[in-house]
Parts: structure tokens; sequence; C-alpha cells
């Protein structure tokens, strides 16, 4: 009888005993995945936030990426790094850049657009849209 009483007890639970499977909202994932972006290397602590595994997190920002993640993707912004040009070799106070001179726009799904300086914003506007989203 002692040996009975000293054993330890086993519990078996079925899925239906057991935490149920979370859902999560379109907005809900929007909101997780915009807060990793935020910050260096911040994908693992944000989903350790939310109790959720970084696999999934990684699924969710593929989507975001892909435009596949809610129904219509909202406008962000894009960190954005300016270095400074070698100074020109004349004396000129001319504050227009050279000919030729072109500007790279590297977009958060990892392709880049390199368009010349003076381009027409709204023209860049639909460009951006348009990569963006492919």
């Amino acid at each position: 009888m002692s040996d009975f009483i000293n054993r330890p007890q086993i519990e078996v639970l079925s899925a239906a005993d057991g935490e149920r499977r979370r859902y999560w909202s379109d907005d809900d994932k929007l909101r997780i995945v915009e807060e990793s972006f935020v910050g260096h290397r911040q994908a693992a602590a944000t989903a350790r936030r939310h109790g959720i595994c970084r696999s999934l997190l990684t699924t969710w920002r593929r989507q975001y990426r892909n435009g596949e993640l809610g129904s219509s993707r909202p406008v962000s912004f894009a960190p954005v790094t300016v270095t400074k040009a070698p100074a020109p070799q004349t004396n000129s106070v001319d504050p227009c850049p050279p000919p030729g001179c072109q500007v790279e726009i590297a977009l958060p799904n990892g392709r880049r657009v390199i368009v010349p300086v003076g381009v027409d914003p709204e023209g860049l506007a639909r460009i951006l849209a348009v990569v963006d989203r492919q």
C-alpha cells in the first residue's frame, strides 16, 4: 500500500481538455508584426512578449512583406539613411545636384528602386505602390 501512495501520478489530457488554439485577428497580427520591426533585432523579444513562437511571427512577417496580411496594407514608414556626397571639385555654389544624380530607395519587401533626383513625386508614389505590392 505504501508503494502506491509514493508513486507519482500521471494525468493524460486530451486536446479538448487543454488550452484551445488562439485566434489572432488581422489587426492584431499587423500590430505585432509592425512592433517587431521597431528597433534592432526585435522579432524574438516581440514573440515572447505576446506569447507566440518565433516561427509564427516569422510567417506573419513574410506575409506582411508579401502584402498577404490583412485586407489592405497600412501606410508605413521605413528607416532612411542619408549619406553625404563627396564635395564637388569646383567652387560652384549651385544647390542643384549634378545631372545623372540618382537616389536608391530600399523597400520593406527587399526590392530596391533607383530613380533620378528630379523624379516627379506623384509618379514616384505610383511606381512605389506597384513595386511594393509585387
